[in-house]
């Protein structure tokens, strides 16, 4: 993944009741904030950062970022999971090594 792909990413809207009804209202404030703050970061901040979110919710947390971010349920599943094993990676690194795409080369070698 490029370094500037996540600059491209546009802040998701937030689906909620409360952001419905009251647009302008003090939640819906709260929820774009972290909607900008998910839009700049990388993979790995951005499982963290809304994993930790979803944790301080408590039951249901996992569902309401879901609504809130417009991320996949698995993927915050994946934070909750990365922030309780702070497993670390290698410097430099979003993700483990062998993750992700295989390079073009790789999977479409030349006849």
């Amino acid at each position: 993944m490029r370094k500037d792909a996540n600059r491209n990413r546009l802040p998701c809207c937030c689906e909620c009741p409360d952001c419905l009804c009251h647009p302008h209202g003090p939640t819906a404030q709260e929820h774009r904030f972290i909607n900008c703050l998910v839009a700049k970061a990388d993979e790995l901040c951005r499982r963290l950062f809304v994993g930790f979110l979803a944790h301080q919710q408590g039951r249901g947390g996992i569902a309401l970022l879901h609504r809130i971010t417009g991320l996949d349920r698995n993927t915050i599943a994946r934070g909750l999971r990365e922030l309780r094993q702070r497993e670390d990676l290698t410097p430099g690194r979003v993700r483990h090594p062998g993750a992700g795409r295989k390079k073009a080369e790789v999977k479409y070698p030349r006849s």
